[in-house]
């Protein structure tokens, strides 16, 4: 079994992003995983930071999970990977200074790229989970990022929320990170091409864009047009794998008929306790509707 080194992986996703097609990711988050994508000719692989939660702690998506609980994770994916892997790397786990530490101990556990959001994380009391910090933090995370870097090769990718702000504020803000210097701009919340090409128009750095299956987005060619290289549809690969581990367990314990048949969103729901941590929130931190 040949071995490709990470900075050729990341030189290929450079190559990805040069060029003027548009990629679907796998979603990896084991090792197995990230050799089955790679087999099966997945050009990129994503390590999602919800993935990476439900894997590592059996808990929410609410910034639970430490840095180093990822970068283990991420680890023992790089050691195998055959295809770049992106690392979904949050708020870069603090602040600019925290950010450079991420990159360093991303760098190093073998990603290929790495997106750092401009979402206020971990929620602050009596403050949205959808907040966002300043548009001048965040450009200073992105400059810290590419700061830290060793190996010029390794992308680094700005990351805001389009849903939650004015068409004219997300092209600030991504204009702004395109100027840091950022290697890419990733995008939630992009509601349709209409509102993809308000923001793109300004941008000559590579797109990525996190869409959850948008129907409204599910034109490659078009998004290829408007500078779209990476798309996120989810995470169908591991939601499925929790499926698959129920159905299997309950077959064994001869529960096929008496139990109720639960689909993997509420499998999710079931055994990561959401619910519970939105209660803990609410008394604790003052949480706004």
């Amino acid at each position: 079994m040949s071995k490709i080194s990470h900075h050729d992986l990341r030189r290929s996703f450079r190559e990805l992003l040069a060029s003027q097609h548009c990629f679907h990711t796998a979603s990896v988050f084991d090792p197995m995983s990230a050799r089955i994508a790679a087999d099966l000719g997945f050009e990129v692989g994503i390590l999602g930071g919800s993935v990476a939660s439900l894997q590592v702690l059996a808990a929410p998506d609410f910034a639970l999970i430490t840095l180093s609980e990822f970068v283990e994770q991420a680890t023992r994916i790089g050691r195998v990977a055959q295809l770049p892997v992106i690392a979904d790397a949050d708020h870069g786990y603090g602040n600019a200074l925290n950010v450079m530490r991420t990159v360093q101990e991303l760098e190093r556990a073998g990603v290929s790229a790495l997106t750092i959001e401009d979402t206020l994380l971990p929620a602050q009391f009596g403050r949205k989970s959808t907040d966002l910090i300043s548009t001048e933090e965040g450009v200073g995370k992105v400059k810290a990022a590419l700061e830290a870097r060793v190996d010029p090769q390794l992308s680094i990718i700005a990351r805001t929320n389009a849903a939650v702000l004015p068409v004219e504020d997300v092209i600030h803000r991504t204009k702004a990170y395109q100027e840091a210097g950022a290697d890419g701009i990733c995008m939630v919340g992009v509601r349709d091409f209409d509102h993809l090409e308000q923001i793109a128009e300004g941008l000559t750095v590579p797109l990525m864009l996190v869409t959850y299956a948008n129907p409204n987005l599910n034109d490659n060619e078009r998004l290829a047009k408007l500078g779209v290289r990476i798309v996120v549809a989810g995470h169908g690969a591991y939601f499925a794998s929790i499926k698959a581990t129920y159905d299997s367990l309950r077959e064994q314990r001869n529960l096929t008929r008496s139990t109720s048949n639960l689909t993997a969103s509420e499998l999710t729901h079931t055994y990561t306790f959401p619910d519970t941590y939105v209660s803990w929130a609410k008394e604790f931190m003052d949480v706004q509707e």
